[in-house]
């Protein structure tokens, strides 16, 4: 594969957002009216461990979730293998509303591509509801590292492969699939250190220097920035971040590359018609409800809502993306 196509792959996995009307939710048979149950909560299920970006997001829509509802949600942890553990969980859920999940991609888009993660579910096996954010990944190092630069550190990697530790959330996750897109393209190839429960694990291992870089999203470092606890230098975005406007953007440093991680809801698939339209109306109101917008864009994130049926696309896309970037990560690091 070219390294044209390798970028174009990424960066279309990452940040592409088709748009398109909305699939059919399943069957019909249920009554609106009935759903959900009074006294019966709705169990959110998080496939990473608590204090990490899709852990505060699910918990920031939580509220309003519940007011839209009119019953309890109750945000579930279920980390481990890359969220793999989690993404079992949810689907083989019952599909009658009552169990969803926070999605995010490339984790569960790529987990059921490789024959060797074993996983017990598909791409059809999820009912996307809503899509509620794309967040870029970034670099960062000790605030008291030699690597002034993005420039300094890749170079210094390329001289000494694996010289250098770098986090992820797992394999075959965005931050893995960051790391060998920047070796594809510079050359540069760091030692993965895979932390499977989530971005506050890494983030831990990396404050404890455990780890010499940090790979992970805008909203996991904008406070380790503020805290002067990190120094970031650069952000796999086509623009700068908003919360971290004197990061350069990748390309801006020379390297014409992109990534990131988005994030919303599903459930199990086979949800009835009723039920969906229910859950995902209040998704809507919850994910562009003003006080959640505003506080992911004090995380430093944009919002950008898509409903069930536009997530579903944007989900098809990506798959067809990341199996032609997925042999960068299979081999063993």
């Amino acid at each position: 594969m070219s390294r044209k196509k390798i970028i174009a792959a990424f960066a279309a996995a990452s940040l592409i957002a088709l748009t398109g009307c909305s699939a059919s939710a399943g069957a019909t048979n249920s009554a609106a009216g009935d759903f959900p149950k009074k006294g019966k909560s709705i169990d959110l299920i998080v496939a990473f461990g608590s204090g990490g970006a899709v852990d505060t997001a699910a918990r920031l829509i939580q509220p309003v979730l519940e007011k839209e509802l009119g019953t309890n949600i109750e945000v579930i942890n279920k980390p481990g293998a890359g969220g793999q553990i989690g993404y079992t969980a949810l689907t083989s859920a019952k599909p009658d509303g009552y169990t969803i999940g926070a999605t995010g991609s490339p984790s569960v888009v790529v987990s059921p591509l490789d024959p060797s993660r074993g996983a017990k579910y598909a791409r059809e096996s999820f009912q996307p509801l809503g899509r509620q954010v794309i967040d870029p990944t970034v670099i960062a190092v000790q605030p008291d590292s030699p690597y002034q630069t993005l420039k300094d550190l890749l170079d210094a990697v390329k001289a000494a492969p694996k010289s250098l530790t770098a986090s992820t959330t797992g394999i075959q996750t965005g931050e893995h699939f960051a790391l060998a897109q920047i070796q594809q393209s510079t050359g540069s190839e760091f030692a993965p250190v895979h932390f499977s429960e989530g971005a506050s694990q890494a983030t831990t291992a990396f404050l404890g220097k455990h780890v010499d870089v940090l790979v992970a999203n805008v909203s996991d470092v904008n406070d380790l920035t503020k805290q002067n606890k990190a120094r970031v230098l650069g952000v796999m975005s086509s623009e700068r971040a908003p919360s971290l406007p004197d990061v350069p953007t990748f390309k801006e440093s020379g390297y014409d590359l992109t990534a990131g991680t988005a994030r919303g809801y599903s459930a199990p698939a086979g949800l009835p018609a009723d039920v969906a339209k229910k859950l995902e109306a209040a998704l809507e109101k919850a994910i562009e409800d003003p006080t959640v917008v505003q506080k992911m864009k004090d995380l430093g994130l944009e919002t950008s809502y898509l409903n069930g049926g536009d997530y579903q696309k944007f989900w098809a896309g990506q798959e067809d993306d990341f199996k032609k970037a997925l042999p960068l990560v299979q081999k063993k690091d």
